[in-house]
């Protein structure tokens, strides 16, 4: 049976339910900023970017000059809801279990974030010394940049090309695309919206699962498709 290399994941959205809950607060700090955007169109709109580069994009969209204070504020805030609200994506820890390739995350939220998140969620052990933020990366750039997923690979010893990354965010397929790498689209969370599936399938993903029981049998199948093809 063909085996992948890697299988990458990403961690906000993917391993736990944290894009909405960071949504929520983002959406407040940039409402009381002077530019009113919903929970819902933030984490439709700009799921899987920093909160920098959001805040960069609609200071670019609506002219508004937002202070640069507004990026501690949101990271401060985010972590303290977080820290006391985040939980497991439903079926998460039984999917990673089941990958029997190399595993590991990649993700733009920082190192220490998604430590304290996995920790508190009992998924750390299945990732030990295996976890990369794209903020800490050489380069320091995120996605839809694909260089955190080709830094991972190259520190795993991974074939891009071998690789499977799992991603909730249309940046995030991007990027993974972008990379070299097969993308497996994950619409399982509390922040997914109508269309959320076919909007990763035009970014780039093969296939979009919603529940995680599905994952050992879509990558199985990729896996047999790619060793036939």
């Amino acid at each position: 049976m063909p085996q992948p290399d890697l299988v990458i994941f990403d961690c906000d959205g993917v391993l736990v339910d944290s894009e909405i809950i960071a949504a929520r607060v983002e959406a407040e700090l940039l409402t009381m900023a002077g530019y009113e955007i919903s929970a819902e169109e933030l984490a439709e709109t700009y799921a899987g970017l920093t909160f920098k580069d959001i805040m960069m994009r609609v200071e670019e969209k609506s002219l508004i000059p937002f202070q640069a204070s507004l990026i501690d504020k949101a990271e401060e805030l985010v972590d303290r809801k977080l820290r006391s609200d985040v939980r497991a994506i439903d079926g998460v820890r039984e999917a990673v279990a089941g990958v029997t390739a190399p595993r590991c995350i990649c993700s733009n939220s920082r190192s220490e974030r998604i430590e304290f998140m996995l920790e508190k969620v009992n998924l750390l052990p299945f990732f030990g010394g295996r976890i990369f933020s794209a903020l800490e990366i050489p380069t320091g750039k995120t996605k839809p940049a694909p260089d955190v997923f080709l830094f991972a690979a190259e520190k795993l010893g991974a074939d891009p090309a071998n690789t499977f990354v799992i991603e909730d965010s249309v940046h995030g397929v991007s990027g993974a695309r972008a990379a070299g790498m097969r993308v497996i689209g994950f619409t399982g969370a509390s922040h997914s919206y109508p269309g959320h599936a076919d909007a990763l399938t035009e970014a780039g993903a093969e296939t979009v699962i919603r529940r995680w029981a599905e994952l050992k049998s879509v990558i199985a199948a990729l896996s047999e498709w790619s060793a036939d093809a």
